[in-house]
């Protein structure tokens, strides 16, 4: 169908992407944005990394921001970011200064020249956030439990007044405590309150713990809320709910008829809290990532149902009587996706594309930047993308296509990618901004391609299906030849790993194959990494800092087979044995492959300096 029909202007400012200003733009000190650049077939500058469309160039507009979240786009070419800091991070240092930043290019060399920082710090109280947006000439920024408003004076690209509180109060803690946002042409604010849980069990992410109905998280938690952007100091409320049974609706996009899309981050854990009825590889295809068409009072489905990719329906929850897939009960009722995509690949900002830079195949589509999977262990990682959806009203067009990988790098896996996409934001000119809330980089895109017939139809990459089969388990103990794959030598590293008491180099090296997903079914990877050395979701497993026990053979053993369900410094807890069967044969074998690694260096200098563990 033809996708080129122009939207008229937009009088909104979206959570992920620049849209109109009801009385215009701030002025710059520099004045108007500079111009698109002129099409050519060469990609001059591009130090990106980035795997693009023939056509398609991207340059590094701005690095080490700290830890970018969503970003929108002013008509005057400024970039506002909003940055995050506490566990998601392993509770690193936060970048000094404010956590809202303006970056702006003022020579058009598709680089920011102008980096500012503003809004609440470390020392105010303030820890960041993720959404972030523009309406009627102000800034609008989530910080803690709140929404901000700051007015952007004449002649200035930073505020140089206080902020003022929208609405307070909002949900914080669990599983996903950050509030993305999105406002309409009228001023309807549109906040994403996520669940704290995974699937409000009695415990949370705990293996056979059932749900607990009703779910009362859903009077506060897992859905969207609707407050007035124009008014100040308002309380959050269960009455404000505009939709329920949305787990984490990070994503939000608005088009010219109003029609409100959001995207909603699946469910975890089915196989491992629920061995009896899930295999093992759909941990990592069930259930699908959705694009959902929002409508005031609708229900999708949280936590009683999720999107099955295979069977293209919404089925009943293990935690509520489902049967594995088969029964569908109350799902029935509930509202389905318009889209789905693979499982886990976690669908963050999201922005709609009304502009002229890119060809028409791109107009009024949505982009949306997939922060990456975790739960997919011990199978292949997979998301780090942006991805392109077509639309046609308010249903989708066709399946999706990646439209830009490569963010990873080498790796794609949470602990080893060197940058994650988590915003994405259209400018004025059309160019496409994206946020990395790894190492802080933002990402400039751009069309150089010309026009024609080839422009409008560009060459694409389909997504896999949302069905796609999991794929091999991608850590192994082969050996491959010396120099031509990177786990080359592991076999012998292992060897070389110290032994604790009352084990044998045996158990290490099956310890070693248990925790990269070889045996027992464990997804030990998703957590702390695939070198385990820790991921926002759990700790470095090579250190010799221990949150429970004292690091002995016995204490890591013991926390392996209870878990932890109340973790001190990590957003999710470890259910028993990592949520695997395990037996205990194969638990004393896992512990004391996560004793070698902690003390892996201590042998290495007892080694060196000659000297005996104990002397």
């Amino acid at each position: 169908m033809d996708r080129s029909r122009r939207f008229g202007q937009l009088w909104i400012a979206m959570a992920f992407f620049g849209g109109g200003w009801a009385d215009g733009s701030p002025a710059s000190a520099q004045g108007t944005p500079p111009a698109a650049p002129s099409a050519s077939a060469s990609c001059p500058g591009d130090d990106s990394g980035l795997k693009l469309p023939t056509g398609f160039c991207a340059t590094i507009f701005a690095d080490g921001i700290g830890h970018a979240r969503h970003v929108v786009v002013a008509p005057n070419g400024v970039v506002y970011v909003n940055t995050w800091s506490g566990r998601y991070y392993g509770n690193d240092t936060p970048h000094a200064g404010g956590f809202l930043v303006a970056l702006q290019d003022t020579t058009g060399a598709g680089r920011a020249d102008v980096n500012e920082r503003f809004g609440e710090t470390v020392k105010s109280g303030g820890a960041g956030g993720t959404g972030i947006g523009l309406y009627h000439g102000a800034l609008y920024a989530e910080i803690n439990d709140k929404i901000l408003r700051y007015t952007l004076p004449t002649g200035s690209i930073v505020p140089n007044g206080p902020s003022v509180p929208i609405v307070t109060g909002l949900p914080l803690g669990g599983d996903h405590p950050m509030h993305p946002f999105a406002i309409d042409r009228d001023g309807s604010l549109y906040i994403d309150v996520a669940t704290a849980t995974n699937a409000c069990q009695s415990q949370n992410r705990i293996p056979k713990s059932s749900g607990i109905n009703p779910c009362t998280e859903l009077e506060t938690r897992g859905g969207v809320w609707r407050y007035d952007a124009n008014k100040t100091d308002q309380a959050f409320s269960p009455a404000q709910r505009f939709a329920t049974g949305i787990r984490n609706a990070e994503g939000f996009a608005i088009d010219a008829d109003d029609h409100i899309f959001v995207t909603q981050h699946g469910r975890d854990q089915l196989h491992a809290n629920w061995p009896e009825l899930y295999k093992p590889e759909e941990e990592a295809t069930l259930p699908a990532e959705e694009l959902l068409l929002l409508k005031q009072g609708g229900d999708y489905g949280w936590p009683e149902c999720y999107y099955d990719g295979n069977q293209r329906k919404l089925v009943l929850a293990p935690e509520y009587g489902g049967d594995g897939g088969k029964s569908i009960g109350p799902c029935a009722t509930k509202k389905a996706p318009i889209a789905a995509f693979p499982a886990h690949w976690a669908p963050n900002g999201m922005a709609l594309y009304d502009k002229q830079q890119f060809p028409s195949h791109y107009r009024n589509g949505v982009f949306i930047a997939f922060h990456g999977s975790w739960d997919r262990a011990p199978y292949p990682q997979a998301g780090y993308n942006v991805v392109f959806q077509a639309l046609e009203g308010d249903h989708s067009a066709g399946r999706c296509e990646i439209f830009a990988d490569g963010f990873a790098g080498a790796v794609k896996a949470p602990g080893q990618a060197l940058h994650r996409p988590s915003g994405v934001a259209v400018g004025p000119d059309g160019s496409l901004y994206v946020s990395d809330d790894i190492r802080g980089r933002i990402y400039r895109i751009v069309y150089r391609g010309g026009s024609g017939a080839s422009a409008d139809a560009p060459s694409v990459t389909p997504c896999p299906s949302a069905s796609a089969a999991a794929g091999e388990i991608s850590a192994n103990d082969a050996k491959p030849p010396e120099g031509t794959h990177p786990d080359a030598g592991a076999a012998d590293a292992i060897a070389r790993l110290p032994v604790p008491p009352g084990a044998t180099k045996a158990m290490v090296a099956l310890g070693n194959r248990i925790f990269h997903g070889q045996v027992g079914g464990a997804t030990c990877t998703g957590c702390h990494g695939g070198d385990a050395k820790g991921t926002p979701l759990g700790p470095d497993l090579t250190d010799t800092e221990w949150l429970w026990g004292d690091g002995s053979y016995a204490s890591i053993a013991k926390t392996i087979t209870a878990g932890v369900p109340q973790p001190k410094k990590y957003r999710s807890p470890m259910p028993p044995m990592g949520g695997a069967q395990l037996s205990p044969e194969q638990v004393s074998a896992l512990a004391a492959y996560v004793w070698a690694l902690s003390h892996r260096s201590i042998a290495t200098s007892s080694r060196t300096l000659s000297i005996t563990p104990g002397a």
